[in-house]
């Protein structure tokens, strides 16, 4: 495994893709924080079971948070 390029942790078994390229195709016609809000909640979602569990369900969260708070703005 490269550690570099390949983390085990961002791998999706029996799906031959890696989280990255999910989030590039959610985040595809997104613009600016709504873009990195939604990436890293599917990063911290899709990662956490492998690398830090509720860590990382908690920073999902977070970011989850942020997203919200600027929609209620916007209402």
């Amino acid at each position: 495994m490269d550690n570099i390029k390949k983390h085990n942790h961002y791998q999706l078994e029996g799906l031959g893709i890696e989280v990255k390229d999910i989030i590039f195709e959610v985040t595809k016609d997104l613009v600016g924080k709504e873009a990195v809000c939604v990436g890293n909640i599917l990063k911290y979602v899709m990662r956490a079971k492998k690398k830090n569990g509720l860590e990382d369900y908690k920073k999902a969260y977070e970011y989850l948070g942020y997203l919200i708070g600027d929609q209620d703005e916007k209402s």
